[in-house]
């Protein structure tokens, strides 16, 4: 039987404000990717989020992005690996505090926005990266783009890894997500989108730019949670993959399993 992980970025908001749909969403998800404070969330809203996943028996994992409110850490920034190093760091502890101060465990570590994008490409930034979480917790699972620098720069270091596809993106030959800058990078069509994350779990496909499909591991699919109809999207999405005979359930129980 084919398993795989739904996962959804959450906890993007702020201690004044509502959670939005968080909660709702979580009824449908099997990972909750919970931001650090640096690309958004604060003390209060990282708290709050954590309880919520736990409450839902949803597995979490930490967010981290580029120090970057204003921009939502979608922007890139000229980093080192040093400093990648370091915020990578940095974010996991502050979750990691949240998390154990709730008697739970934290599954994984899922770069968020320019910080995975620009991993994706760069081997030094990715590197970078998985050297943080080993040298946190061994046991973490990384999550990277599928194909991708961030998933070769695991598996070397000797994390587990989770190849991640997206269920709202196009894809380009290369593997690679298309640019939010150029048109057709995000896809709006709710069938479209369905239809692509089924190819993509049964059949090892996507459908890129130009026509032609390329090969993909799909271990985890983002679903992102900030929509207008997010929480009926995440429920088409479980519904659809379970009317196919997929297993959805956490990355950490499947790859116990394998194991």
């Amino acid at each position: 039987m084919k398993v795989v992980d739904l996962n959804c970025d959450m906890g993007e908001s702020f201690g004044a404000y509502k959670l939005g749909s968080d909660g709702e969403v979580l009824e449908y998800v099997t990972s909750a990717n919970i931001a650090c404070g640096f690309h958004a969330g604060d003390p209060a809203t990282m708290r709050r989020t954590v309880r919520l996943a736990l409450e839902h028996k949803v597995a979490i994992g930490a967010h981290p992005g580029l120090q970057d409110l204003t921009g939502f850490g979608r922007r890139d920034m000229d980093i080192s690996p040093e400093e990648a190093y370091d915020i990578t760091v940095y974010q996991i502890g502050s979750l990691w505090g949240f998390v154990r101060s709730e008697g739970a465990v934290l599954q994984h570590v899922k770069a968020h926005g320019s910080l995975y994008n620009m991993a994706a490409r760069s081997a030094p930034l990715a590197e970078a990266i998985a050297e943080a979480v080993y040298r946190v917790e061994p046991e973490l699972i990384l999550f990277g783009l599928a194909g991708s620098e961030l998933v070769k720069a695991g598996q070397k270091i000797g994390l587990r890894t989770a190849s991640e596809v997206f269920s709202d993106r196009t894809y380009q030959p290369d593997g690679s997500l298309t640019s939010r800058r150029l048109p057709d990078s995000v896809i709006t069509d709710e069938q479209q989108s369905i239809r692509q994350v089924i190819r993509m779990v049964t059949e090892g496909k996507v459908l890129a730019a130009g026509q032609a499909d390329i090969a993909i591991q799909a271990d985890t699919i983002c679903i992102h949670g900030d929509g207008i109809h997010a929480v009926e999207f995440a429920a088409k999405i479980n519904s659809s993959l379970k009317a196919d005979g997929v297993a959805v359930q956490p990355i950490g129980v499947t790859l116990a399993g394998r194991g």
